[in-house]
């Protein structure tokens, strides 16, 4: 049976972000991807114009339709509005024999904030302990803990200060630090670093919803953490490379690269 990978997030209809780029991942990784739709918004490449967050019975309904009859190997959570909605995943999570990749999206690659600030609690009390794997950005990191991460030495200090929230594995997205692209995996124990040479291109929206939906792939198929975030880091690289211009703005990275690659 083909592995089934849920993501719980919301809606971008300019397809760079969200369940769309969710879905584009889990279909280019060989993984059938499921969706529960937590918001809706009005969104391009230059920005999010406007959004619309589902009520919780309705969020809770989709998920439960999903994972009762048709079941499933991997969950990945994304753009999560509110406190009501974050405690209510993070129940239906916690309540599911699956990893959880947790993506604790805060803003939107053009800075439009994307969670309330009255729900940082319970990402921090609820969600995070219920994830097999956190994949925070230095932004989500300083928001979630107040660390401000200035060099790769201080991935370290990030990778703790989220850690003591319970997940058991975080990924520090070092991307905006300048030089190669940077992530540290870690479990508070062992330690995996992870390098990229950094592309020069502007086309990155969808980023972190990609990679986190490329670790739940990897995680549906049976790979141990390591090698799942591994995985993922060497698909979403390409996919970065092969961005590409959409509308006046910044446009997405490229999901299907590798069928345009020939690979």
């Amino acid at each position: 049976m083909i592995p089934r990978v849920l993501t719980v997030a919301g809606s971008d209809s300019g397809g760079g972000a969200g369940i769309q780029a969710d879905l584009k991942t889990m279909l280019a990784l060989g993984v059938h991807g499921m969706s529960v739709i937590t918001a809706v918004t009005a969104q391009n490449s230059l920005g999010v114009q406007g959004a619309w967050e589902l009520p919780v019975e309705a969020v809770r309904a989709q998920y439960r339709s999903v994972v009762d009859d048709i079941g499933v190997q991997a969950v990945k959570t994304g753009m999560l509005a509110s406190a009501e909605l974050v405690e209510a995943v993070a129940e239906l999570i916690g309540a599911t024999d699956a990893p959880a990749v947790i993506d604790p999206v805060g803003v939107s690659k053009h800075g439009d904030s994307l969670l309330a600030s009255s729900a940082l609690e319970s990402v921090r009390t609820k969600l995070l302990p219920v994830a097999t794997v956190a994949t925070p950005n230095l932004d989500e990191v300083a928001q979630l803990t107040g660390v401000h991460v200035e060099s790769e030495e201080q991935l370290r200090h990030a990778a703790a200060a989220v850690l003591e929230y319970g997940p058991r594995w975080v990924l520090i997205k070092g991307g905006h630090l300048p030089g190669d692209a940077v992530d540290l995996l870690t479990d508070g124990s062992a330690e995996h670093w992870l390098r990229a040479p950094r592309h020069d291109n502007r086309h990155t929206h969808g980023t972190g919803c990609t990679l986190a939906s490329a670790i739940a792939s990897g995680l549906a198929k049976g790979l141990a953490v390591p090698e799942a975030v591994t995985a993922a880091k060497e698909y979403v690289t390409g996919a970065i490379e092969a961005g590409f211009a959409l509308g006046g703005g910044i446009g997405p990275v490229d999901h299907g690269w590798r069928f345009r690659d020939g690979a």
